[in-house]
Formats: C-alpha cells, sequence, structure tokens
C-alpha cells in the first residue's frame, strides 16, 4: 500500500501516517533533510527529536536526502516525513534558489524519478507526508514561488504512485 498524506503545518499530518504503521513490525522513518545538527540548526534538531520520541523504539530512523536509496534499502514499512523538507534540502543542494530554474530543475525531477521507481518497487507499505501549499496567497517572495511549484509539482507525482491520498486538516483526516 501506498500512502500520501498532505495538510498545513501543525495539522495532525505526521501523527496520523505514524498511526498508520504503528502494528508494522519493521519501520524505516526517512527524514529527507539534513542531518539533524543542533548548532546548524536548531529548529530541525529539535523536530526530530520530537518525531523521535514519539515514535515506537524499534523504529530505524535515515537522515539523508537520497530518497531512492533508502526507500530501496528498507525492510518493511516506509515513512518519508516530508516532502516539504526534501524539495528544500535537493533546492539547497543544486544551489537553486538564487539560481534559472531550468539549470537544476531537471536534476530534482530525476532524482524524484528515482525515489518514485523505489517507491513503486518497495514490497512494503510507503507512507509520504507533505505539505500543502498551493492553498494559500501567492509568495510575495521568488524562493517562495518557487518552493510552493515545485512542491506542488512533486505532490501531484507522488500521488500518481498512491493508492490513497489524504488531506489532514486540523487533525481530521479527509480522504481524496
Amino acid at each position: 500500500m501506498k500512502v500520501l498524506i498532505t495538510g498545513g503545518v501543525r495539522s495532525g499530518k505526521s501523527f496520523h501516517a505514524e498511526s498508520l504503521l504503528l502494528a508494522e513490525p519493521r519501520v524505516t522513518y526517512v527524514a529527507p533533510g539534513p542531518p539533524a545538527d543542533a548548532d546548524a540548526d536548531p529548529e530541525w534538531a529539535a523536530r526530530i527529536t520530537i518525531h523521535q520520541d514519539r515514535r515506537p523504539s524499534h523504529w530505524t530512523t535515515v537522515e539523508t536526502t537520497d530518497l531512492a536509496t533508502a526507500i530501496s534499502e528498507a525492510e518493511g514499512a516506509v515513512l518519508i516525513d516530508c516532502l516539504g523538507t526534501w524539495v528544500t534540502a535537493m533546492i539547497d543542494e543544486l544551489d537553486g534558489w538564487a539560481s534559472v530554474r531550468e539549470d537544476w530543475e531537471p536534476v530534482l525531477f530525476e532524482r524524484l524519478d528515482e525515489a518514485l521507481a523505489a517507491i513503486s518497487a518497495h514490497d512494503g507499505t510507503v507512507v509520504a507526508v507533505t505539505n500543502e501549499v498551493g492553498m494559500s496567497v501567492v509568495p510575495e517572495r521568488r524562493s517562495g514561488r518557487v518552493f510552493r511549484d515545485v512542491l506542488g509539482t512533486v505532490n501531484q507525482r507522488v500521488a500518481e504512485e498512491c493508492e490513497d491520498v489524504l488531506l489532514v486538516v486540523a487533525g481530521r483526516v479527509l480522504k481524496l
């Protein structure tokens, strides 16, 4: 089973994603961003710690931007939390914030294609969490518009690979 869970910030989407996998004997939790470094980014490190404290101790955490490898090497279920963090890390890595999109976007979508192939080939359950960013005002800055546009495309592509897409609003889950 493949599931995409989307929603706004603090909507309850991560909690719901984790609840879907509680009965799984093996879960690989993929945190697709830069490694948690409290000195470099205390907010990111705190987020990882909060989620780790909430998860069962037998879950394995993998912090990486290489989604395809993490999914391919995982045994059992996979939880990816979250695609918005992955998009941010990819744009950072590809120096995309100040560059022309045509120069880096093909590389990002090639990596997405690899991750989608890994999701499709994975025998176990895969649950991916993402942010819903297209229901708000148009961002004032170019970086916000680039993020919104790229994540929107990533979300659509991942949704195509999933049997279920869920929207979480105020802790309530709606099947789309």
